[in-house]
C-alpha cells in the first residue's frame, strides 16, 4: 500500500507543468462552482459514517482529501487575485491580515504552518489506519502526531517573536468569486471594457474629466454602507501588532497550552486499559484551564486596561479557546461515565418519531467515532 501511494504521488508530481497550469486556470475561472462542490463533498462525509462496513475509513479519506485539496485551491485563488491589477478586494479580517503577514514575511513560518494544517486534516485517518494494527500502535501514532504538532507550534511561537498562536495558522479563503470570474473573461487577467449601457448602469461618467463615480447605495441601506467604510483601531494597526507579545507568565501559559495535548495523550496511553479512569481527564482539563487562567492574569497585569486592552484578534482567539473547553465533556472519563449515558437516553427518546429519529440515527453513527477514536474530539 505504501509503495502504491508513493508511486501515485510521484506520478502527480511528475505531471507536465502545462496540465497543472490548465487545472489552475479551471479553478480560477470556476471558483464559485469549486467552492460549492467542496461544500457538497464535505456534507457527504457527514452522512457516510455507519452506512456500510468500514464506512468511517471511506468517510475520513474523502474528508481529508477534500480538506487538502481546498488548501491547494486556497493558494491558487490567493495568487490569482494578487495578479489582477486594480482588483476590488474585500476588507480582510484581522486573522487573515495577521497570518498573511507572517506567511509572506517568513517562508519557514509558511512551511511549518502548512505541515501543521496538513497533519490536522489527516490525523484521524492516520489513527484509523494505526488502529487496524492494534491499540498499542494506535496510541503510539496518536502520541507521535501530538508531539509533532506541538513542535510545530513551538516553532511558530518562536518565529512570531513569542506571540500567541492563532487557529488556523494559515489565512482562510476570503476571495470574491465574481472578481476572478469577471477577470478571466479576458487574457492575462485584464478587465474587458464594459459596454456603454453597463457603464451607465454601474457608474456615472463626469463629462469634463471623463472620470467615473460609483453609484450610491440603496437609500434603505445607507447605514450599513457607511458602517462598512468605517475603519477601526485594528484596521490601521500593523499586522504583527494585532497580537501582543507574551513574556514571563504569559509565555509559560502559551507553552502549557501547546504541550497540553501531548501530556493528555501520554496519560491516555498509560491508562488505556481503564477507560473510565479520571486521572488523564483531570490532567488534561487542569493543564488547559490553568494555562487559560494564567494567560488572562498576565493580560490583566501587563496590558493597559487589562482584558479590555486586548485586540479584536486576541479576543476572538480567547473566545475560541473558551468554547473548546466544552469538548472535554466528550473526552475520556467524562464521556465514559456521564456523556455516553446521556447520549443513549436522548437517542432512545428520538426513536420511532418522525424526522427526529433521523437525528437520533446520525448521533448514533457519530457515537462510534467519539467512542473509538481520540482525534474526533481534539481541538488543538
Amino acid at each position: 500500500m505504501y509503495k502504491q501511494a508513493t508511486r501515485k504521488t510521484g506520478e502527480v508530481l511528475s505531471l507536465p507543468p502545462k496540465w497543472l497550469g490548465m487545472y489552475s486556470d479551471f479553478i480560477t475561472k470556476n471558483s464559485s462552482a469549486v467552492s460549492q462542490i467542496e461544500s457538497a463533498l464535505r456534507s457527504l462525509t457527514y452522512i457516510i459514517p455507519g452506512r456500510f462496513r468500514e464506512s468511517e475509513i471511506a468517510s475520513e479519506s474523502l474528508h481529508s482529501g477534500v480538506q487538502l485539496l481546498s488548501l491547494y485551491h486556497d493558494s491558487l485563488l490567493a495568487k490569482a487575485v494578487a495578479r489582477i491589477p486594480g482588483a476590488q478586494r474585500q476588507q480582510p479580517t484581522p486573522h487573515s491580515r495577521y497570518t498573511k503577514f507572517w506567511t509572506d514575511r517568513s517562508p519557514t513560518y509558511r512551511r511549518i504552518a502548512l505541515v501543521l494544517q496538513m497533519i490536522q486534516y489527516t490525523e484521524l485517518l492516520w489513527e484509523m489506519a494505526a488502529k487496524r494494527k492494534g491499540e498499542k500502535m494506535r496510541w503510539r501514532v496518536v502520541v507521535l502526531l501530538e508531539v509533532v504538532k506541538a513542535v510545530c507550534r513551538l516553532l511558530l511561537l518562536r518565529l512570531t517573536n513569542s506571540r500567541p498562536l492563532v487557529s488556523p495558522p494559515l489565512p482562510q479563503r476570503e476571495v470574491d468569486p465574481s472578481t476572478l470570474e469577471d477577470s478571466s473573461a479576458s487574457p492575462n487577467g485584464m478587465d474587458t471594457p464594459p459596454t456603454e449601457q453597463e457603464a451607465a448602469a454601474e457608474n456615472w461618467i463626469m463629462p469634463r474629466t471623463g472620470l467615473s463615480m460609483p453609484t450610491l447605495p440603496d437609500a434603505s441601506d445607507i447605514s450599513s454602507y457607511l458602517l462598512s467604510k468605517v475603519l477601526t483601531a485594528d484596521d490601521i494597526k500593523p499586522p504583527k501588532a494585532l497580537l501582543h507579545r507574551v513574556s514571563g507568565k504569559g509565555e509559560i501559559a502559551e507553552v502549557l497550552y501547546i504541550l497540553r495535548p501531548v501530556f493528555y495523550a501520554l496519560a491516555m496511553q498509560h491508562f488505556s486499559g481503564d477507560r473510565k479512569s479520571w486521572r488523564p481527564w483531570l490532567i488534561g482539563v487542569g493543564l488547559e484551564y490553568g494555562a487559560r487562567q494564567l494567560a488572562k492574569k498576565d493580560f490583566q497585569e501587563r496590558l493597559a486596561g487589562g482584558l479590555r486592552g486586548l485586540t479584536g484578534l486576541e479576543k476572538e482567539e480567547l473566545r475560541k479557546r473558551g468554547w473548546s473547553l466544552g469538548w472535554w465533556m466528550m473526552r475520556g472519563a467524562f464521556y465514559e461515565n456521564i456523556t455516553k449515558a446521556w447520549i443513549h437516553a436522548v437517542t432512545r427518546k428520538l426513536q420511532n418519531k418522525p424526522l427526529l429519529d433521523i437525528v437520533g440515527g446520525v448521533i448514533e453513527d457519530y457515537e462510534f467515532l467519539w467512542d473509538q477514536y481520540y482525534f474526533p474530539t481534539a481541538t488543538l
